[in-house]
């Protein structure tokens, strides 16, 4: 598999799923690109990788040995079922999807930091009130697209 090169689009979205895990498409192509060099203003295991990882009890380092290991999605799927802590169940997994996928800065530092990064890239967006919402629209519009 050719790792990703965020250097030239963005990673999946948050909200693509793979196993029912939101975020973890999206970690994927962060750690491929890292491990290849091309992962551009990306990070791998940032706060909202260790939100997967969190859930579903993986280590970041051991994820990314598997990544260097050249495997590919639907192997490291199988990684993260078999070497998980948590075991979450698929419904437990569809309902932390679902809640995270609607997650929304609460707290005021929180509020501040995301109404920021909104004015840089679409102050006039309305429309916009979920991190999910936030990074699909900062992905989009670092790659040429207009708010």
């Amino acid at each position: 598999m050719n790792p990703s090169d965020l250097t030239q689009r963005p990673p999946r979205s948050p909200r693509t799923r793979l196993g029912g895990f939101v975020i973890l498409p999206r970690m994927l192509d962060k750690g491929r690109a890292v491990i290849a060099g091309t992962n551009g203003e990306y990070n791998y295991n940032c706060p909202l990788d260790q939100r997967f990882l969190d859930f579903a009890g993986i280590d970041a380092e051991a994820l990314k040995q598997q990544l260097a290991a050249g495997k590919g999605d639907g192997d490291i799927l199988q990684w993260v079922l078999d070497n998980a802590k948590n075991k979450p169940s698929e419904p437990a997994t569809a309902e932390w999807s679902a809640f995270v996928e609607r997650r929304a800065p609460l707290d005021i530092e929180s509020r501040q930091f995301f109404n920021e990064m909104q004015s840089k890239v679409a102050p006039a967006r309305e429309d916009i009130g979920t991190w999910f919402d936030l990074l699909e629209l900062d992905d989009y519009v670092s790659f040429g697209g207009k708010p």
